[in-house]
């Protein structure tokens, strides 16, 4: 018994020693990112490596995906082709003169992805801004003049030239949004803090903010709607004049602006653990500022929620405009503005649904588009590219979308790590 006690008070003494040094390292890492930070907003070099990390393009893994997407099923005269091999790909930000792609991740990396010979195929994905510790890095969005925004679980940084000058280790830098001042920093959570960003017709940066529970409990509620947790809040591009400019929202992972009358659009994952059939995900549009849209009151739709069934919800609640299947898991999506595919599309939403996680029978894991009415409203929505969940299995879980310089359509896969094209020829 002396022995085994012994043994415990050694693995104990183990445990903290090692776990002193983990985060003696990690203070150390934080104090070097911070350091480099603070350099690059200078426009002075962080002394970082050349030798920055680079994503192979070639061997087995690209038969591998070509044998998946020749079982992808698209509308007559579309064509699906792997764009790039592209670790955790998330969030993409095209660059308006260049075409390259930055990629966001849910983990610490932003990737740069760049087409030389512009045959439409990335020739080259590299590590962007290695000098920088990122943390959840998955929002990334361009200005309209060339600025790149990248949100994190709770950082906001600027790239004022990055589509210019990511070759290098060290780029110009700054922080809209200080560490720890996106959110309570009590709040993080390793559940839903994946951001999205866009920058919209008014100039002002937009970040989504996703509540980290199931359904949050009443005690959260004034802290979450003050701060815009569970909502959207936008910003003056320097992160100035920030407000929450909707709220009621469970979780969104994708938004963009209809160019042609301004209105804000986003998708919404719902309540988990009601059953395989609700409620259901949604599709939704903001008209102007300080709507709310459900949540916590309804789980999706008109799907109230155990935990506030007793209270009256806001009559005003703004409901979704397309019901999509339920737990799809509906992330990115994007306007089509481009010329290359037919006009039916065009003026429309690309959306992707990741696919569930919890439903007895799998559904989604496809590219969904959904058509406008005249009035600006949804009309229809329908699978646009799907095939990549056979027999229940995953071959690949489409995470967001992003329109090329080209017309032809990105499709990012952060389950087999990698980003798709799909084009059109008549």
């Amino acid at each position: 018994m002396s022995l085994f006690r012994r043994g415990s008070r050694n693995a104990a003494l183990l445990a903290s020693t090692m776990f002193a040094g983990a985060m003696m390292l990690s203070a150390s890492a934080h104090a070097q990112s911070t350091d480099n930070m603070q350099k690059l907003s200078n426009f002075q070099q962080t002394g970082a490596s050349m030798e920055m990390e680079t994503v192979p393009q070639t061997g087995p893994r690209v038969d591998a995906f070509n044998k998946t997407l020749a079982g992808i099923k698209l509308p007559d005269g579309f064509k699906i082709a792997l764009y790039a091999i592209v670790p955790d790909a998330r969030e993409m930000a095209v660059g308006p003169t260049t075409g390259v792609v930055f990629v966001g991740t849910r983990k610490a990396k932003v990737w740069a992805v760049t087409d030389r010979d512009k045959d439409r195929v990335a020739d080259e994905v590299k590590v962007f801004a290695p000098s920088i510790q990122f943390k959840l890095p998955n929002g990334v969005c361009f200005s309209k003049d060339g600025f790149l925004f990248v949100a994190e679980q709770n950082r906001v940084l600027l790239f004022p030239a990055a589509e210019f000058f990511y070759e290098g280790p060290d780029v110009a830098a700054f922080e809209v949004v200080k560490q720890g001042e996106l959110i309570p920093p009590a709040e993080e959570s390793y559940n839903h803090t994946a951001r999205v960003c866009r920058i919209g017709p008014d100039d002002k940066l937009y970040i989504t903010l996703g509540q980290p529970f199931n359904v949050f409990a009443p005690e959260k509620y004034d802290l979450y709607k003050k701060n815009g947790i569970g909502g959207i809040v936008r910003m003056d591009r320097d992160g100035k004049n920030r407000e929450v400019y909707a709220w009621g929202i469970r979780n969104s992972v994708g938004m963009d602006f209809n160019p042609k009358d301004k209105t804000l659009w986003f998708t919404d994952n719902q309540v988990d653990g009601m059953g395989d059939n609700i409620p259901p995900g949604e599709l939704n549009r903001a008209t102007e500022a300080g709507q709310t849209f459900g949540f916590p009151y309804f789980g999706g739709g008109t799907v109230r929620t155990v935990e506030y069934k007793d209270q009256t919800p806001p009559a005003d609640s703004v409901k979704p405009q397309v019901e999509m299947d339920a737990h799809a898991a509906d992330l990115g999506m994007t306007f089509y503005t481009g010329k290359q595919f037919p006009a039916q599309y065009r003026g429309g939403i690309f959306s992707v649904q990741h696919g569930s996680w919890n439903r007895t029978d799998p559904v989604g894991a496809r590219v969904m588009f959904t058509s406008l009415n005249e009035d600006g409203t949804a009309a229809k929505s329908e699978p646009f590219a799907e095939g990549w969940l056979v027999d229940g299995e995953y071959l690949g879980r489409p995470a967001a979308v992003a329109q090329l310089n080209d017309g032809s359509l990105l499709v990012a896969d952060d389950t087999s790590g990698a980003i798709y094209r799909i084009s059109y020829e008549k």
